[in-house]
């Protein structure tokens, strides 16, 4: 059945088109993205980079939590190389796309089996792995020492940005509802509660990295 352009114009304004199309397969109809000017979003991330050298790492898959490890690298390579402090850079780290179940503790990853169901390794071991690479510690051996500030508190405690993709977030919800019966209302409520601390939700990827990009941060497509 043919939809004409004014109908879909108000369906899309309205928030009634699917995320899915743009990167990733549809999630089910009653999970939508939002784009009406009752919404609001946390943009005070923004006022927290500083520095005169800031870049945007691009999560789009999990990779072992690559882009929070090349992120690391980054700040480490400036501190040895330009011999510059950590006050003087500022990391943004995006997870979107197929890189949202980072953005979820480990309570989140034990529940649903996301470590088995995508197939996650471990970043330095390269065996599979039930935790979230982004929340490994060094202090009980899961990562080594050099690399101790390679997860989601090491990037926070060196005044690094940790954004996720609302339009991507819709996976999470999506397994929430089907795994627990809920209904979608619900099962964003409950997903809302799996966010790791200090990870702030974005109307979608592509805002935050463009954002990003106006307050001087230079891209890196990160995974």
């Amino acid at each position: 059945m043919s939809v004409d352009r004014r109908e879909f114009i108000e369906r899309l304004a309205g928030g009634a088109v699917m995320y899915g199309g743009l990167t990733g397969p549809l999630v089910s109809s009653p999970l939508r993205f939002p784009v009406s000017s009752d919404d609001t979003w946390d943009l005070s991330w923004v006022s927290r980079i500083h520095g005169s050298h800031r870049a945007v790492f691009d999560c789009t898959e999990i990779e072992s939590g690559a882009g929070l490890l090349r992120a690391e690298i980054w700040r480490l390579q400036y501190e040895q190389v330009l011999k510059l402090p950590t006050s003087e850079m500022t990391a943004v780290v995006i997870l979107r796309h197929s890189a949202i179940p980072l953005a979820m503790t480990q309570e989140y990853w034990d529940r649903y089996k996301i470590g088995e169901t995508k197939d996650v390794t471990d970043p330095f071991t390269e065996k599979p792995t039930r935790r979230n690479p982004i929340l490994l510690r060094a202090d009980n051996g899961e990562l080594p020492p050099g690399f101790a500030n390679a997860n989601l508190d090491g990037v926070l405690r060196g005044g690094g940005v940790v954004l996720a993709c609302n339009l991507a977030f819709n996976e999470c919800i999506s397994t929430v509802a089907k795994a627990d019966k809920l209904d979608p209302a619900e099962a964003k409520k409950r997903a809302i509660t799996m966010i790791n601390p200090g990870v702030v939700l974005q109307p979608s990827g592509v805002f935050a990295a463009i954002r990003a990009q106006q307050e001087g941060c230079h891209y890196i497509k990160a995974s």
